[in-house]
Order: C-alpha cells, then structure tokens, then sequence
C-alpha cells in the first residue's frame, strides 16, 4: 500500500534537526513529493512561504504555485522565484473577478495538478499561499508517514496571531486543516482525489478514514497561518460558507446544531452560529448538489453521533 516506506523509514533515521537544504544524494534517497499552491491576491504573505519552502532540509521535486488571477503583485513574486529556483513553476489565471469559496480554490488546484512534469511522485501537498513553517517541517511529516504505514493525510498545527500572540486553533486531532494537507499517493488515488466543492477538506477525510486511512495532525509541527480562516471573505459569509460545506459534505443535523449552540458563545457572538446555521440549511431549501455516496454518508453520520455521545470513533 504504501509506496517507498522502507526507503523513507532508513533515510529519516538520520537527524532532521541540522539545518540546511537537502542535498541532491538526499532527494534520491526519500520518496518525490510536489507541492500545488493555489493563491490569489497574496503580495503581503506569500514571501514567507516561498522562504519556508525553499529553507526546506527535503525539498520538492516540483512546486506548482497557481495565481489565480491575482490583481496585485502575486504573479509577479511567483515568477520572481521560479526564475532563482528550477522546481518552483508558476502558473497564472485569468482574474474571474472574485474568489469562489471552496470550488474556485479546488478549480486552480487542479490547473496546477495538470502541469506537473513528475510521474513519479510518492506524496501530494495542497498547500496555501499565507503560510510559514519551520526548516524540518515537511522531513517530519515523512518520518510520520513512514512510522505509520496506514497514515493516509497529515500536517500540522495551525497558530495565529491574536494580541501579537500566537495561538492555536483548536481542532480533533484526525482533522488536517486544508492550508496545509500532505496526501500520501496510494491514500490519494483510493479516495479520487479532491471533490470540486465545498467541504472538499471533510469529505477526503471521511473517505480516506472510511476506507481504512488514518488521517492526523500532529502539534509539534507548528504552521503560521498569517490570514485567519474566512478574513477575505468576512465573519458571515465566513461562516455560512462553512455550513454549506457541511451540508456538502453530509454532516448530521444533531452534530450541526451542537456546533451552531457552541458557536454562540464565540466572537463574533451569534454571528457565527447564525450563519453557519443558514448555510447549512440553505442547502436543503436551494437543492444544493451535495455527495451522493450514500455508504460515505452514512459512515460520516455515524462517528458523528458517536463522538456527540462521547462514544469511542474509527478516528480515535
């Protein structure tokens, strides 16, 4: 199942704490993985992910950054960096006038995905364009990777900045937030890849889980996220935005309510609740396509209730 475990389980003995790039005897020795970044309108952060990326101790085979029709100088820092460094490929949209929550972003991910130029590659990351992690990040998510064979979907853990502080978002430990998701190839295929539509970051989880994938998120590995969730789009188109992904992704309507009474009590107060409330149930009114895999449906339902219950989950 798992394509070059035993090669990434020898090479990551060594220490990934030294600093430095990989070296080129080094990339031969782990699995290639690539790397898709569809951005827009990303001039204030996107520096900090190229300097992340290139600071790696195992770098890319390829990184496809996707302007997706930026009207400020993304495209022109893309191409910047392509021009210093052989695996960084930039690919450039057309401006469609704004930014379609969920499908738009999925949409330029798989521009990127047609693009690539390496068959070969043994892990896929989705990446954001806002983003900055630490040297070693991505050489300990293989050693992850190759301590569990059965790990489909990892990352890390985000933090942003509250007060000038940093803290970290809370989220259960099997969810991998979708800035920063790294599939591992046979994962990718069983679950088909990613579905053009919100509630795309939900729906490869419950899949992948589903089909016997453990997915994780692991908090030593520390992400930056330098423009929170939903800050272009606003707090309530935001939140309604993520109710229609549940509804997408066929959450149950006991799990949605509990969500929607906690979020009560968070800042904006009511706020969120009522919009991930409408949402969610605008789906139903409007006849929103949603999955259709009725056995996904039903597995997903069913940890839901469990963990609303503080019953033990396949996730756990």
């Amino acid at each position: 199942m798992p394509i070059g475990t035993d090669i990434l389980r020898n090479k990551l003995r060594a220490d990934t704490e030294a600093d430095g790039n990989a070296s080129e005897t080094n990339a031969q020795l782990v699995p290639k993985y690539v790397v898709i970044s569809p951005i827009r309108d990303e001039e204030q952060f996107i520096a900090s992910t190229i300097d992340s990326m290139i600071n790696q101790t195992i770098l890319p085979a390829q990184w496809i950054i996707v302007n997706d029709g930026s009207t400020d100088r993304t495209g022109e820092i893309a191409n910047e960096s392509a021009a210093r460094y052989s695996w960084i490929a930039p690919v450039h949209r057309r401006d469609r006038g704004q930014r379609i929550a969920g499908t738009g972003v999925i949409e330029a991910f798989y521009e990127g995905f047609t693009h690539l130029n390496s068959e070969d590659w043994a892990f896929i990351v989705k990446l954001d364009g806002d983003v900055s992690f630490e040297p070693t990040y991505f050489a300990k998510c293989f050693r992850h990777m190759a301590e569990d064979p059965s790990l489909g979907i990892c990352g890390g853990v985000i933090y942003t900045r509250e007060n000038g502080r940093l803290k970290m978002d809370v989220q259960p430990t099997f969810h991998v937030r979708g800035a920063i998701k790294l599939y591992r190839r046979a994962c990718w295929e069983a679950i088909g890849g990613l579905l053009k539509s919100p509630g795309w970051d939900t729906v490869d989880e419950i899949h992948a889980n589903m089909l016997g994938w453990r997915t994780r998120s692991f908090p030593e590995l520390r992400v930056i996220h330098h423009k929170p969730s939903g800050a272009a789009a606003g707090v309530w188109r935001d939140s309604l935005k993520n109710g229609r992904a549940d509804y997408v992704s066929g959450y149950h309507p006991l799990f949605v309510t509990a969500k929607c009474v906690r979020r009560l009590f968070q800042r904006p107060y009511v706020t969120k609740s009522l919009g991930h409330i409408y949402g969610y149930v605008s789906g139903y009114t409007r006849h929103i396509p949603r999955i259709t895999d009725a056995r996904l449906i039903q597995y997903h339902r069913t940890q839901q209730l469990r963990r609303l219950f503080c019953l033990k989950t396949d996730l756990d």
